[in-house]
Protein backbone atom coordinates (compact mmCIF):
# COMPACT_ATOMS: atom_id res chain seq x y z
CA UNK A 1 0.00 0.00 0.00
CA UNK A 2 1.15 3.40 1.11
CA UNK A 3 4.96 1.76 1.70
CA UNK A 4 5.12 0.61 -2.11
CA UNK A 5 5.21 4.61 -2.71
CA UNK A 6 7.99 4.91 -0.26
CA UNK A 7 9.73 1.93 -2.05
CA UNK A 8 9.24 3.57 -5.43
CA UNK A 9 10.80 6.94 -4.11
CA UNK A 10 13.75 5.03 -2.93
CA UNK A 11 14.46 3.28 -5.64
CA UNK A 12 16.10 6.30 -7.37
CA UNK A 13 20.21 4.80 -7.11
CA UNK A 14 21.58 8.33 -6.95
CA UNK A 15 21.27 10.18 -3.36
CA UNK A 16 21.56 13.53 -3.24
CA UNK A 17 25.09 15.38 -1.32
CA UNK A 18 25.35 16.10 2.49
CA UNK A 19 22.28 16.44 4.10
CA UNK A 20 20.14 15.59 0.84
CA UNK A 21 19.73 18.73 -1.08
CA UNK A 22 21.94 21.11 -3.12
CA UNK A 23 22.18 24.44 -1.58
CA UNK A 24 19.75 26.77 -3.71
CA UNK A 25 16.92 24.02 -4.32
CA UNK A 26 13.47 25.65 -4.86
CA UNK A 27 10.36 23.80 -4.74
CA UNK A 28 8.70 22.98 -7.87
CA UNK A 29 5.84 24.82 -8.92
CA UNK A 30 2.07 23.36 -9.24
CA UNK A 31 2.04 23.53 -13.12
CA UNK A 32 5.50 21.72 -13.17
CA UNK A 33 4.15 19.26 -11.00
CA UNK A 34 1.40 19.12 -12.74
CA UNK A 35 3.19 18.27 -15.95
CA UNK A 36 5.45 15.84 -14.74
CA UNK A 37 2.76 13.46 -13.24
CA UNK A 38 -1.03 14.56 -14.93
CA UNK A 39 -2.09 11.18 -16.80
CA UNK A 40 0.31 9.14 -16.13
CA UNK A 41 1.38 6.10 -14.36
CA UNK A 42 3.83 5.46 -11.67
CA UNK A 43 5.35 2.16 -12.16
CA UNK A 44 6.71 0.59 -8.50
CA UNK A 45 8.51 -2.59 -8.14
CA UNK A 46 4.94 -4.86 -7.13
CA UNK A 47 2.32 -2.07 -8.85
CA UNK A 48 1.47 1.22 -10.06
CA UNK A 49 -0.13 3.96 -9.36
CA UNK A 50 -2.32 6.47 -11.71
CA UNK A 51 -2.86 10.09 -11.90
CA UNK A 52 -5.76 11.20 -13.96
CA UNK A 53 -6.29 14.23 -14.64
CA UNK A 54 -10.20 14.27 -15.04
CA UNK A 55 -11.03 15.34 -11.01
CA UNK A 56 -7.19 14.69 -9.84
CA UNK A 57 -8.44 10.90 -9.83
CA UNK A 58 -5.74 8.57 -8.12
CA UNK A 59 -5.77 5.00 -8.17
CA UNK A 60 -3.49 2.20 -7.43
CA UNK A 61 -3.27 -1.65 -7.14
CA UNK A 62 -0.55 -3.88 -5.41
CA UNK A 63 -0.14 -7.10 -6.02
CA UNK A 64 3.32 -8.34 -3.14
CA UNK A 65 4.32 -10.68 -0.77
CA UNK A 66 1.42 -9.55 1.53
CA UNK A 67 -0.74 -9.97 -1.08
CA UNK A 68 -3.18 -8.06 -3.27
CA UNK A 69 -4.85 -4.55 -2.58
CA UNK A 70 -5.90 -1.35 -4.16
CA UNK A 71 -6.63 2.11 -3.59
CA UNK A 72 -9.31 5.16 -5.18
CA UNK A 73 -8.75 8.54 -3.57
CA UNK A 74 -7.28 11.73 -5.11
CA UNK A 75 -3.83 13.23 -6.23
CA UNK A 76 -2.97 16.72 -5.05
CA UNK A 77 -0.21 19.23 -5.95
CA UNK A 78 1.61 22.51 -4.40
CA UNK A 79 3.06 25.30 -5.13
CA UNK A 80 5.39 24.53 -2.41
CA UNK A 81 6.49 21.49 -4.66
CA UNK A 82 4.56 18.97 -2.76
CA UNK A 83 2.04 15.81 -4.77
CA UNK A 84 0.19 13.81 -2.54
CA UNK A 85 -2.11 11.30 -2.60
CA UNK A 86 -5.32 10.87 -0.51
CA UNK A 87 -7.04 7.09 -1.08
CA UNK A 88 -8.77 4.40 0.51
CA UNK A 89 -7.29 1.31 -0.05
CA UNK A 90 -8.48 -1.78 0.08
CA UNK A 91 -7.12 -5.25 1.35
CA UNK A 92 -9.48 -7.96 1.77
CA UNK A 93 -12.75 -6.71 3.07
CA UNK A 94 -10.68 -4.06 5.32
CA UNK A 95 -10.42 -0.47 4.09
CA UNK A 96 -7.60 1.74 4.96
CA UNK A 97 -7.37 5.92 4.46
CA UNK A 98 -4.12 6.76 3.67
CA UNK A 99 -2.51 9.80 2.70
CA UNK A 100 1.37 9.77 1.13
CA UNK A 101 3.31 13.21 0.24
CA UNK A 102 6.09 13.48 -1.75
CA UNK A 103 8.12 16.85 -1.63
CA UNK A 104 10.15 17.75 -4.74
CA UNK A 105 12.58 20.54 -5.07
CA UNK A 106 15.05 21.52 -8.37
CA UNK A 107 18.85 22.39 -8.55
CA UNK A 108 20.90 22.76 -11.66
CA UNK A 109 17.77 21.02 -13.79
CA UNK A 110 17.91 18.18 -11.50
CA UNK A 111 14.52 17.33 -9.59
CA UNK A 112 15.09 15.68 -6.50
CA UNK A 113 12.53 13.70 -4.55
CA UNK A 114 11.36 12.65 -0.69
CA UNK A 115 8.68 10.68 1.14
CA UNK A 116 7.16 13.38 3.74
CA UNK A 117 7.61 13.69 6.64
CA UNK A 118 10.78 11.90 7.17
CA UNK A 119 12.35 10.28 3.99
CA UNK A 120 15.57 11.61 2.83
CA UNK A 121 16.26 13.62 -0.75
CA UNK A 122 16.70 11.22 -3.99
CA UNK A 123 17.59 12.30 -7.20
CA UNK A 124 13.94 11.93 -9.40
CA UNK A 125 15.21 12.98 -13.06
CA UNK A 126 18.70 13.59 -13.55
CA UNK A 127 19.61 16.97 -16.34
CA UNK A 128 20.02 15.20 -18.63
CA UNK A 129 17.50 12.31 -18.15
CA UNK A 130 18.77 8.88 -17.18
CA UNK A 131 17.64 5.64 -18.27
CA UNK A 132 18.02 4.59 -14.29
CA UNK A 133 16.11 7.38 -13.10
CA UNK A 134 12.79 7.21 -11.00
CA UNK A 135 11.45 9.50 -13.67
CA UNK A 136 11.00 7.16 -16.06
CA UNK A 137 8.63 5.12 -14.22
CA UNK A 138 6.48 7.76 -15.12
CA UNK A 139 4.51 6.39 -18.41
CA UNK A 140 1.60 7.65 -20.51
CA UNK A 141 0.31 4.47 -21.32
CA UNK A 142 -2.52 3.62 -17.91
CA UNK A 143 -1.19 0.45 -16.33
CA UNK A 144 -3.46 0.65 -13.72
CA UNK A 145 -7.41 0.44 -14.95
CA UNK A 146 -6.85 -3.17 -15.62
CA UNK A 147 -5.91 -4.94 -13.08
CA UNK A 148 -7.77 -1.93 -10.95
CA UNK A 149 -10.96 -3.86 -12.37
CA UNK A 150 -9.73 -7.26 -11.39
CA UNK A 151 -8.67 -6.50 -8.49
CA UNK A 152 -12.37 -4.84 -7.06
CA UNK A 153 -13.78 -7.76 -8.79
CA UNK A 154 -12.12 -10.42 -7.32
CA UNK A 155 -14.08 -12.93 -5.27
CA UNK A 156 -14.50 -13.02 -1.28
CA UNK A 157 -12.56 -16.03 -0.80
CA UNK A 158 -9.47 -13.93 -2.78
CA UNK A 159 -10.17 -11.19 -1.06
CA UNK A 160 -9.93 -12.64 2.06
CA UNK A 161 -6.84 -14.54 0.78
CA UNK A 162 -5.00 -11.08 0.40
CA UNK A 163 -5.69 -10.18 3.95
CA UNK A 164 -3.78 -12.94 5.78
Amino acid sequence: MASALAGAAAASTTAAADNGLPAGATPLSAAELYALYHDKSWQWPDGAGRMDTADRRFTAWVDGEKGKSWAEGRWQITDAGNLCFTADWHVGQEVFPARTCFAHRVAGGTIYQKKEPDGQWVVFRHAPLRADDEATKLVSEDIVSGRLDEFKSAPPALKQQAKQ
